[in-house]
């Protein structure tokens, strides 16, 4: 079988966002067309159009941003191609939070630990029998499952009532993961008021409704961009 190897600037046109010309970050993906950019790019340009940047068809005429994903799957392709990629950004993220004197995630702080351990093991020379790998592996691993998404960036919620078919909930103040879904709300609150199912339920910020597929992060950035 023939391999052919392929320069990264011949590629470039499908993996750069066409709003700021860089290598995708936070790729996500407009439902009705597929077309991807940068999260934070999308945002910003969905506050005041409805179309898609690139081919110009209507997301969505008065909620476009619930039409839009995240897309994992080229994300990793982008950093996998992009040598550096995914460390230069790690770095900027983390100088983003120092500026702001705030504590940097959990994730983030966890890649650059892991990252850093690595670096230093190779360093100085140290290697270990796979026995042992696989056994820390195994210890790491059930640390993080233990974890329950503790050291992921925060958020406090509240969620209320305003249907008079429901009662609202005893405690409606909740702190979760910002990775934490609008349809995890969903199926938390059902199981909370003991409803047989969670598809009825529509949840509200701002007096929109949430796509279920939001996290708690990208409503944080998209509703509660100007709230003080």
């Amino acid at each position: 079988m023939m391999t052919r190897k392929i320069k990264l600037w011949d590629i470039n046109v499908h993996i750069t966002c066409h709003l700021c010309n860089g290598y995708l970050i936070d790729a996500t993906t407009v439902t009705e067309c597929l077309h991807t950019f940068c999260r934070s790019c999308l945002v910003k340009y969905l506050e005041e159009n409805n179309t898609c940047p690139t081919c110009r068809i209507v997301i969505h005429q008065s909620h476009p941003l619930q039409y839009i994903g995240h897309d994992r799957t080229m994300q990793d392709i982008v950093y996998k191609l992009v040598p550096g990629l995914q460390e230069a950004e790690m770095k900027k993220q983390r100088e983003f939070y120092h500026k702001l004197g705030m504590e940097v995630p959990g994730d983030i702080k966890g890649e650059t630990c892991s990252a850093k351990q690595h670096l230093d093991s190779h360093r100085n020379g140290e290697t270990k029998p796979d026995e042992n790998s696989n056994k820390e592996t195994s210890e790491e691993k059930q640390e993080e499952d233990n974890d329950y998404h503790r050291s992921d960036e925060q958020v406090s919620i509240c969620l209320e009532c305003n249907s008079s078919k429901l009662r609202g909930l005893k405690r409606k103040w909740i702190r979760c993961s910002a990775q934490a879904t609008v349809l995890h709300l969903k199926k938390f609150i059902a199981k909370k008021l003991n409803l047989s199912s969670f598809n009825e339920l529509d949840i509200l910020c701002n007096e929109e409704i949430l796509g279920k597929d939001h996290t708690l992060k990208f409503v944080v950035v998209t509703r509660w961009r100007f709230k003080v």
